[in-house]
C-alpha cells in the first residue's frame, strides 16, 4: 500500500530547517461544536486517512482512496 502525501509548511526554509509536514485534515460535517462522535478526513489521490478529531496523536488509519469512496456512496444509499 502506498503511503500518504504531506505537504510541507509554507513556513519551513530551503536549508530543511524548522520544517513540518502537514496532511490537510478536514473535519467531517456531520462534527458538531460540542467534541462529539468527529473524525477527520485528509484525502489523497490514492489514500484517505482517518482520524479521531479527539485524539488526533492517537494514530490514524489509512484506506485506499476507491475503497473509502466506495465505503462512503454505500452509507448515503443504505
Amino acid at each position: 500500500m502506498a503511503t500518504p502525501r504531506w505537504r510541507k509548511s509554507s513556513y519551513s526554509n530551503g536549508n530543511g530547517g524548522a520544517c513540518v509536514e502537514l496532511a490537510q485534515w478536514r473535519k467531517s460535517s456531520y462534527s458538531n461544536g460540542n467534541g462529539g462522535e468527529c473524525v477527520e478526513l485528509a484525502v489523497q489521490p490514492l489514500l484517505t486517512a482517518v482520524r479521531d478529531s479527539k485524539n488526533p496523536e492517537g494514530g490514524h488509519l489509512l484506506f485506499p482512496a476507491k475503497a473509502f469512496g466506495a465505503f462512503l456512496t454505500r452509507l448515503k444509499t443504505s
